[in-house]
């Protein structure tokens, strides 16, 4: 007999629901914001459509986990009812519940997986939330496997099965990609327009009327239970009512306070967020003393984002659009990214209206050029790069009040660039430079994304993370990935867990929902990377965060709460750093201490 308990399940299949449709509407609400000619153009409210294509992303999940075993079990029906309050806001069983899942089921099978996931394959700024997508729906598979009790072999088949088709659609950019954004192009209008195509390969999921009426009490005392605790916390929106945003319009003052909070949120960049910081504070000064009529400093806001690849520009140049727009200095302070390829065209005669186009789409917000430094080739002759660049310098000077231009890339090619023409080192004379980040900035961002998708990490797990990470750091190049690194682990790591345990028959929450050692995985690194894992006095150096005291401690206090011995503050020892003194031999009184602390 399973020691399966159902009563549980549809309370966290509901979150789940919950968490796919704020994924899909707030990440629809991004694009809107950081796209918004191109959507614009387009057949219809963006929003809407991310809505509509996280209900037949559920629909797809569930039907093709419940049919794989030829059967509908007396829980999954139940899970259908809750899946069906979720779209829908009505509750459905017998006959009504049924058709239902005739209809959905029938549906389903014409729904392509690539349809339901595009978005986040072809708008640069979803990239991010791939992991986040995955993790969702490999844990939403999953539950409704367990539905029924342990995970039967067929229902591990199409679980991944599930799996693969997201990975063929979603690849990870790779490391070592010439370009952070060769791809940017991707988000114009017609790449959006291909997004709109996909509501001809999206059937009407919501059931027909004959079936849609609500049904009675159920007689389940049971079930009853499970279904007011499942239906509780919130009413669901229906699908063809405009999705309400996440957040409701603020004003400029709370948009610029959550502006700046987002920024300080970030990982790292501690000089970067006091110069936005700064900036933002003389920028308010100026607009009081042009109310009180005084004279103000005239200052250019345009920028050059010096950096290597992965080390937050764009998120920066993003956040800095967004006050701009809330301070009222640009209109929309929408971001446009681009390089040499959405700028410079191939033959005479089209580089100019291509520069025109792209600049259009940027105004009354900030253009981002990434790689700037490849607008003009450095041995040869390149009149068409020289051509982009007179275009955007005229643009520059013509729509100086609707137009804010942030140039990125390495540190002495972009030096390079502004030498080479008297124009743009007049116009750019404020760099931001983009360090690195370290291992422990990498470790915390991996931490952060897994704590955004609700994985637990294990102290053996943070231990490789933090050794691991710190050999790739030690050992890096100008081209390391940085910031995508970290992403790119985690990615990995999620599809590594989901392979361990497709297999487990009786699979619990806490296996769904943990990451081992053996799901971190550091591609192409030689054995000596992980090999401080095999040092007994191997020791991680945490710090307070209220008084900074540092502490060097054995692998078993990361990811637990522990006390700092010299202000008493408790924190959670969540990352830290491999210790100096790691090959060093613990004295009597230090391990004394440790045995103290642990207690």
């Amino acid at each position: 007999m399973s020691t399966f308990e159902f009563p549980d399940l549809p309370s966290q299949f509901r979150q789940l629901l919950g968490k796919c449709r704020d994924l899909y509407v707030s990440s629809g609400e991004l694009a809107a914001r950081d796209n918004p000619q191109q959507l614009e153009a387009t057949s219809g409210p963006f929003v809407q459509l991310m809505d509509d294509l996280h209900g037949a992303l559920l629909v797809k999940v569930f039907v093709s986990v419940c049919q794989c075993d030829r059967r509908w079990s007396k829980n999954e029906k139940f899970l259908a009812e809750v899946l069906v309050f979720h779209l829908w806001d009505k509750w459905l069983e017998g006959d009504a519940l049924r058709d239902a899942l005739v209809e959905m089921s029938q549906k389903a099978t014409e729904l392509k997986w690539y349809a339901l996931v595009r978005p986040f394959d072809q708008i640069p700024v979803l990239r991010n939330r791939v992991g986040e997508l995955e993790a969702l729906v490999v844990r939403l598979a999953n539950l409704v496997a367990r539905a029924d009790g342990p995970i039967q072999e067929v229902e591990a088949a199409q679980i991944k099965s599930i799996q693969d088709e997201l990975s063929r659609h979603l690849r990870p950019i790779p490391i070592d990609e010439p370009s952070e954004h060769a791809a940017a192009d991707q988000a114009g209008p017609q790449a959006i327009e291909k997004i709109f195509d996909a509501r001809s390969e999206l059937p009407p999921i919501k059931p027909s009327s004959n079936s849609a009426s609500a049904s009675p009490p159920t007689t389940d005392p049971k079930l009853a239970a499970t279904r007011e605790r499942s239906a509780a916390p919130a009413k669901p929106t229906l699908p063809n009512q405009p999705t309400p945003p996440i957040n409701p319009e603020k004003t400029p003052a709370e948009r610029l306070a959550e502006t700046m909070a987002e920024l300080d949120r970030l990982i790292g960049l501690a000089e970067i967020k006091e110069e936005v910081r700064t900036l933002a504070n003389f920028l308010k000064v100026q607009a009081k003393r042009t109310e009180a009529g005084l004279p103000t400093t005239d200052l250019t806001l345009h920028m050059v984002f010096n950096g290597n690849p992965g080390t937050g520009k764009t998120t920066v140049a993003r956040i800095v659009g967004s006050i701009f727009g809330a301070m009222g200095i640009l209109k929309k302070g929408h971001l446009i990214e681009t390089d040499r390829s959405g700028l410079v065209a191939e033959y005479a005669g089209q580089t100019g209206p291509k520069s025109h186009k792209k600049i259009d789409e940027a105004l009354d917000g900030v253009l981002f050029i990434d790689e700037a430094y490849t607008l003009i080739a450095g041995e040869s002759e390149d009149p068409y790069g020289h051509e982009a660049v007179q275009t955007l310098l005229k643009r520059m000077e013509d729509d100086r009040e609707r137009l804010v231009v942030i140039l990125a890339g390495y540190p002495d090619e972009m030096e390079t660039l502004l030498r080479s023409n008297p124009g743009l080192s007049s116009r750019f004379s404020r760099q931001l430079e983009f360090v690195d980040y370290t291992p422990l900035e990498l470790s915390s961002i991996f931490g952060m994304m897994c704590d955004k998708s609700q994985y637990r990490v294990c102290s053996a797990t943070r231990a490789k993370t933090i050794v691991g990470l710190s050999y790739l750091h030690a050992n890096r190049d100008r081209h390391f990935g940085n910031g995508r690194t970290s992403r790119n682990l985690f990615e990995l790591a999620i599809r590594r867990q989901s392979n361990r345990i497709a297999e487990i028959a009786d699979l619990s929450i806490e296996q769904l929902s943990t990451l081992l050692p053996e799901d971190v995985e550091f591609e192409d690194t030689p054995p000596e990377a992980l090999a401080p894992l095999a040092d007994e006095n191997l020791r991680f150096r945490i710090e307070c965060p209220k008084c900074d005291h540092d502490k060097d401690v054995p692998q078993k206090f990361l990811g637990e709460k522990v006390r700092c011995p010299k202000c008493n503050e408790e924190f959670s020892a969540a990352w830290g750093e491999i210790a100096d003194s790691t090959t060093k031999t613990q004295s009597h009184e230090e391990k004394h201490q440790e045995k103290k602390e642990e207690k």
